[in-house]
């Protein structure tokens, strides 16, 4: 596929994904995994994983760093143009539109009410993203994944250790992890 055909299938699928998407970044995240690796075949599971935990940890809106890293790795600079702009576009439009008629929306009981079936679906994606993500580590049989996705769990929602903290050493132990492997030659 020429360079040309791949940034525009680039920035529909960002486009299609982000106008259809409802509940913030993380409902995103499984989209973008489902089109990039199960639909299209340009990116890995592995690498889908990395991708997305850069995401994660980068300031600003999941949606926007999952689609600045899916098109940086698929080409480069205007990958990231290209997909930015198809993940900015509709919410722009649709939040430009309801700030028009926000009174209106704020008090109707039918928007009120769809919006909160809304959140039932959104809490079943977001389940979905991080089985899909938890599955991919235990299917490698990797134990430091599987014991640092757990104590990551466990420190925040049983102790209220604070997420940054989380993600600082999670990123520490990637670090060590990898220099010691890259030492012994495992990698």
């Amino acid at each position: 596929m020429s360079t040309k055909k791949k940034l525009i299938k680039i920035f529909l699928s960002t486009l299609y994904l982000s106008a259809f998407t409802f509940g913030g970044g993380y409902v995103i995240v499984t989209l973008l995994k489902t089109k990039f690796v199960d639909e299209l075949h340009w990116i890995d599971e592995k690498e889908m994983l990395d991708l997305v935990a850069i995401a994660q940890s980068s300031p600003g809106p999941i949606a926007v760093n999952g689609a600045i890293v899916v098109g940086y790795k698929l080409c480069g600079i205007p990958g990231i143009c290209f997909a930015v702009l198809g993940a900015v576009i509709p919410p722009f439009f649709i939040i430009a539109l309801i700030s028009v008629a926000y009174n209106a929306f704020r008090s109707n009981e039918a928007v009120q009410a769809v919006l909160f079936g809304m959140r039932s679906g959104v809490c079943a994606v977001i389940a979905s993203v991080v089985y899909d993500m938890a599955s991919g580590i235990v299917k490698n049989k990797d134990m430091t994944g599987i014991i640092l996705m757990f104590a990551a769990f466990t420190a925040n929602f049983f102790f209220k250790v604070n997420v940054v903290y989380i993600i600082l050493a999670a990123a520490l132990i990637g670090v060590i992890r990898t220099l010691v492997e890259v030492r012994h030659g495992t990698h």
